[in-house]
């Protein structure tokens, strides 16, 4: 008998996410979705990520409401989101109560599977949201952020999934944002991964660096149960392998991947032109289409390196590219090796960035990672020294206990100041996630007269 492989498209979340900055509307999606169902694709990954803050910032949408059309139409495959542990998919830590209740309307709006993370891979910032999805019904996938470094072995890693395993986690995904997941290292991982583990292992990368077909090849030949891909039209790149190749060269290997390709072809016919009118607006920039190998030299995301380059290009300051990248492993190694997904990758880049600029290392020190030195966002995966931390913070006090322990509950607080404008719970949370956009989204909808424009500038994401 052929070997299972299922795969997991991310055409509506992660690869439009990373190619055109999270601009496709719900409207974009909709008359596709019929055909995605019955594709044969494990799950869905169509919502959290930056979808959230992308429906109010720029597109006016209710993110909710594009949760619930979409689940109207998927009757058989399984809507995936992802979530950022206690940040939810904002940029802070919130109380339990909002995690709790984001968590439990999440599943009742239509979401099967919620993908968790944890930028410092601190279990203790994935109890909660662990917790609320099994109790709300929900499918949790803790995930590993997969970074390396002298700390970050493969038995470090499957120490790590065994203690999410034990956490409650119904499966374990390898999240490599960077794609830097090597394929030896990938099988090894993988192989270690199916022993020690009784759950599914799925394996998710991007094709930044140019080795993601490898990559999942060898996984899926160690035993991996499910692959992340992307339609063709938006695969590549700052994305993920193209679901079709990966079908196709999987299949003939003797894999059972229970797509139907001629789906799949409809599928790419129909997002083609969508990429096509991006492509013309300006908003799929060439560079997130490239191979870019320094991601495997400095084990920068590909995002990161082309929002590096932006910044020194506004500054006149290009020339300092090559000087930032070899700062940021420096950087990394002086704050404990945190692994370079959102949110610590843009801290880490912006200190890079001020320490070069600046002439002199740490003479800037962003309020942010002032405030993860003192253990606000989580324990860095390795001590950082005493040194660094009197130069960062001085004689300050770093708290040793989870972070959310410090943060009294919240809900109420947020249903309070915009119960002038909110509807439902549903409501509360978008204020509460986004306090500024979400109470401009919300009273332009309640409100003839609240006279703010929907933003039309571009952020850097």
């Amino acid at each position: 008998m052929s070997k299972v492989i299922r795969f997991t498209e991310t055409i509506l979340r992660d690869a439009q996410q990373s190619q055109i900055a999270t601009r496709m509307s719900t409207e974009d999606m909709l008359p596709i979705l019929k055909t995605l169902d019955e594709a044969g694709f494990y799950a869905l990954e169509m919502w959290g990520g930056a979808t959230f803050d992308a429906c109010l910032r720029f597109l006016n949408e209710d993110p909710w409401e594009r949760l619930r059309k979409i689940r109207a139409e998927v009757k058989h495959t399984k809507l995936q989101m992802l979530l950022r542990g206690q940040n939810l998919i904002g940029y802070k830590n919130y109380a339990d109560d909002v995690v709790e209740k984001f968590v439990q309307k999440s599943v009742e709006n239509g979401i099967d599977i919620i993908r968790v993370f944890d930028a410092l891979n601190d279990v203790r910032n994935l109890e909660t949201c662990i917790r609320a999805t099994k109790k709300a019904g929900g499918h949790c996938q803790a995930a590993i952020s997969y970074t390396t470094s002298e700390i970050h072995t493969v038995d470090y890693f499957v120490d790590l999934a065994v203690e999410m395993e034990k956490m409650g986690a119904d499966s374990i995904c390898i999240k490599d944002m960077a794609g830097v997941l090597m394929p030896q290292t990938g099988f090894e991982l993988v192989s270690k991964l199916k022993t020690a583990l009784k759950v599914p292992v799925e394996v998710h990368t991007h094709a930044t660096s140019g080795i993601a077909e490898m990559t999942y090849l060898i996984c899926a030949k160690a035993g991996a149960d499910i692959i992340d891909t992307a339609i063709s039209s938006f695969a590549g790149g700052t994305s993920q392998p193209a679901t079709e190749s990966m079908d196709l060269a999987l299949t003939e290997l003797g894999f059972d991947t229970k797509l139907d390709i001629d789906k799949l072809s409809e599928i790419a016919e129909y997002f083609n032109p969508i990429r096509d009118r991006f492509r013309k607006e300006g908003r799929l920039n060439p560079k997130v289409k490239d191979v870019e190998p320094k991601t495997l030299l400095y084990k920068v995301p590909g995002g990161m390196l082309s929002n590096l380059l932006s910044q020194l290009t506004e500054q006149g300051l290009q020339d300092k590219y090559e000087e930032v990248l070899r700062e940021v492993p420096k950087v990394r190694a002086d704050l404990g090796y945190p692994p370079l997904v959102t949110p610590l990758s843009q801290m880490v880049g912006t200190q890079s960035l001020m320490n070069v600029i600046s002439g002199e290392r740490y003479k800037l020190i962003p309020k942010e990672i002032k405030d993860y030195v003192k253990g606000l966002y989580g324990r860095p995966p390795m001590p950082i020294s005493k040194e660094m931390q009197e130069k960062i913070i001085g004689q300050e006090e770093v708290i040793t206990c989870r972070p959310a322990d410090l943060l009294a509950d919240q809900y109420d607080q947020f249903a309070k100041e915009i119960a002038q404008y909110a509807k439902s719970e549903e409501d509360v949370l978008i204020y509460a996630l986004f306090p500024k956009q979400g109470r401009d989204f919300l009273g332009r909808r309640e409100d003839k007269f609240y006279d703010v424009p929907v933003q039309t500038v571009t952020v850097k994401f």
